[in-house]
């Protein structure tokens, strides 16, 4: 079990989304040039204080390539420790080195959140040799030892701890958004059936009464290549959606007509529809619904001290729009953070949208989609 799993931290890709050197970076460099300075003018019981200032003024560039470069900067830290360790070893004398140094433990919680998995298990040997070096050159006691060991150690534990929090976090956003589209899809999949039944039947129908009907025939094909169109609209939404099962729900998929029915959720919930929401696409009605019914849970679920909440469904030319909002506590009821925006965010990109999620202007939380009438692909 152990060699396995050996084999799958080694073979682990780095973790995406590091971010390159900021201003915080350049903040920290300056801070540990200072700290260095003052330090070696200040203490007089610095051993070599040249070259202990040089190495601290050195690799204090790595803290701008800790995240980009974690193995490097590993290697190039922890390799200057062993070899002055080794030096004033050698030469009889206390560890060579400032207290500035300390900031080299960002350098293991780095390469812990950041480095692939080979980086990993070099890094840390590469800091075990240079641990062992250190505290050979300048042992005092065992309490002293493991204290410096958990102090050493205590930056990759952090580091790997918001590593896999942050890879569930993804993974659980993944989820979402494919439970979304597998929704999305299977409401596209009913209507498309539907049109090719209709298709079908009419094609039949046509058929038959070709020969002593010409214009019932005709009609038919002018039917059958309404249909056909309307298909392709729906079908082209369908691209990039997913489903993992096979399954099909048997409901028919909800649509703005069915907004009002939200009301009956909680007595503060008021439903106004203005403006044109006739012949929206079904793919379009549903994501109306969904981002409506959402909203209106989450509000219902979080807004304290909510005396009203409002769901507006606006529709014009080329767009319907949705806007959700309530008078509760915003403070209390941070709903930015949940998984529900993602999933209403995933379907109204999928369809060509927008959608913003955020306080109101005065207090409570405001839902605010724009879907156009058709459906993107």
């Amino acid at each position: 079990m152990i060699p396995g799993a050996l084999r799958r931290l080694w073979a682990e890709p780095r973790a995406p989304g590091a971010p390159r050197r900021v201003w915080r970076d350049w903040f920290l460099f300056g801070v540990i040039v200072v700290i260095a300075v003052l330090e070696t003018a200040l203490r007089p019981d610095v051993v070599w204080p040249p070259v202990a200032l040089a190495m601290a003024l050195g690799l204090a560039c790595t803290m701008l390539w800790r995240r980009t470069h974690p193995l490097a900067m590993i290697a190039l830290t922890f390799g200057a420790v062993i070899a002055v360790s080794v030096a004033s070893l050698a030469a009889g004398v206390e560890s060579v080195g400032l207290g500035a140094m300390a900031f080299v433990v960002l350098l293991g919680y780095a390469l812990l959140r950041w480095g692939s998995g080979r980086e990993i298990v070099l890094g840390t040997a590469i800091v075990l040799v240079a641990f062992t070096v250190g505290i050979s050159s300048d042992y005092t006691t065992l309490g002293e030892a493991v204290g410096a060991f958990i102090f050493m150690a205590s930056p990759f534990v952090v580091g790997a701890s918001v590593r896999v929090f942050s890879v569930s976090r993804a993974r659980e956003l993944d989820q979402v958004r494919l439970r979304e589209r597998e929704q999305l899809a299977r409401e596209l999949h009913d209507t498309v059936a539907h049109h090719v039944s209709a298709m079908v039947i009419r094609a039949q129908a046509g058929r038959v009464v070709a020969a002593t009907q010409p214009a019932a025939a005709g009609e038919a094909l002018a039917v059958i290549e309404a249909e056909g169109s309307r298909t392709l609209a729906e079908m082209r939404v369908l691209v990039g959606a997913l489903r993992d099962r096979g399954d099909a729900a048997l409901a028919p998929a909800r649509g703005v007509v069915d907004v009002p029915s939200l009301a009956a959720a909680d007595e503060r919930v008021a439903v106004r529809l203005t403006g044109d929401l006739d012949d929206l696409g079904p793919a379009v009605g549903a994501a109306v619904f969904r981002i409506a019914q959402e909203s209106v849970t989450n509000a219902v679920r979080h807004a304290r001290g909510a005396t009203r909440i409002v769901v507006a469904v606006t529709g014009s030319p080329d767009a319907v729009r949705c806007v959700v909002t309530d008078d509760g506590d915003t403070v209390l009821a941070p709903r930015s953070a949940g998984y529900g925006i993602v999933g209403m965010t995933e379907r109204a990109t999928l369809l060509g949208g927008t959608i913003t999620a955020g306080p109101g202007s005065s207090r409570g939380w405001v839902v605010d989609a724009v879907l156009p009438r058709a459906a993107a692909a």
